[in-house]
């Protein structure tokens, strides 16, 4: 009976260490709080989706969780999203604005409750509470985009159909600030014709635009980054063009999505022999399009880079730290400390050697000339 009883005792003495062991192991997994909460626009373009799978991809490298919401284009789901995350204990904010003014309220909720706010891609305005800004730099970009439209234009008088982005995110206006600077001493001295916006043809002659006259122009000609409204807005514009304005012909066209509508809709008129179009993104669609000569270039911004720098800058609050920063952007309300990251022009001849050759794409995305 003694033998009995001391190899039950021996049998719960094991089970009771083997319990320790194992219980022992399991704060491994627990210590991987949420630590990182990321919001971002839409589900609905192939933009956020790229930048979902990167941060996915990035955050395995981590020692903390995060988690990644959605606000599809509607501000207060945005910032019930925010206050979700707010709730469960995150100790830093990672936010692209669909309303780069409504979201300040998100950004006030989260510094109120000691979370560090980081403003991803769009610039989060009129608030104090914007710790840091993860971004490209969104004027080069539309500086970038003008160029390779002046690097192609020969001689007076060519058709110039400007395009924007949503008046509600502030990247429209550094896009177009950027491109207009490099545009307007073109259109000032005749190269250029501008086709669709008499707000912007009464202003050809004024290089520094304000803020509300930018607001004047891309309140014609925005396309609230939606493929459907960039397609109805070329339509109009088309459909009340005088000859003059149609032939070979330049476009501003703000981003992928909307460079596609508009490039197809400008395709179908018969009067418009060639055009010119930009684009930014990189997006698989308009690489295609690129290879197939339906769009002339993008502006590539390394969504691997940005979500790099944001997930190292969030590494560094949590460690108490303060990331470095080369430049300031003003919100509105305080000078947002940012380091922007680089961009590049794509387009046929440099495709393989910028996308593929990266490793951003694989060459067996897309078709190629044979």
């Amino acid at each position: 009976m003694n033998h009995r009883r001391s190899l039950v005792a021996v049998v719960l003495v094991l089970l009771l260490a083997t319990a320790v062991v194992v219980t022992g192991c399991a704060p491994k997994t627990a210590e991987k709080k949420l630590y990182v909460g990321i919001v971002l626009p839409t589900k609905d373009e192939p933009r956020w989706i790229q930048d979902e799978t990167r941060f996915n991809d990035a955050l395995k490298d981590t020692p903390y969780k995060a988690e990644i919401l959605f606000s599809q284009g509607d501000p207060a789901k945005e910032k019930a999203n925010v206050e979700s995350l707010i709730s469960k204990g995150i100790k830093v904010l990672i936010l692209c604005p669909h309303d780069a003014s409504a979201a300040a309220a998100a950004a006030d909720a989260a510094a109120a409750a000691g979370v560090k706010v980081v403003s991803y891609d769009r610039l989060i305005l009129g608030t104090k509470n914007v710790d840091y800004y993860v971004t490209f730099d969104s004027i080069e970009v539309g500086q970038k985009q003008g160029q390779y439209l002046v690097d192609r234009a020969q001689g007076k008088g060519n058709p110039l159909y400007l395009y924007a982005g949503a008046l509600s995110d502030n990247n429209s206006f550094l896009f177009f600030e950027g491109a207009w600077r490099v545009l307007q001493p073109k259109i000032a001295d005749g190269t250029f014709v501008i086709a669709n916006s008499d707000k912007a043809k009464a202003l050809q002659n004024k290089l520094n635009l304000t803020r509300d006259e930018m607001s004047q122009i891309i309140g014609q000609i925005t396309t609230n980054w939606d493929f459907n409204s960039a397609k109805n807005l070329a339509e109009a514009n088309l459909a009340v063009a005088p000859a003059s304005m149609k032939g070979n012909v330049f476009i501003l066209a703000p981003n992928d999505g909307t460079a596609r509508a508009i490039a197809d809709t400008f395709a179908a008129d018969p009067a418009i022999k060639s055009y010119v179009i930009t684009g930014q993104d990189a997006e698989k669609a308009s690489v295609q399009y690129i290879i197939d000569g339906k769009q002339s270039m993008t502006v590539w911004k390394d969504v691997r880079e940005l979500v790099k720098d944001a997930i190292n800058v969030a590494l560094l609050y949590i460690d108490g730290k303060t990331p470095e920063y080369t430049k300031t952007y003003n919100n509105g309300v305080k000078e947002v400390p940012a380091k922007p990251t680089p961009v590049v022009v794509v387009d046929k001849d440099n495709v393989k050697d910028t996308l593929i050759k990266s490793g951003y794409y694989n060459e067996s995305d897309f078709t190629w000339p044979k």
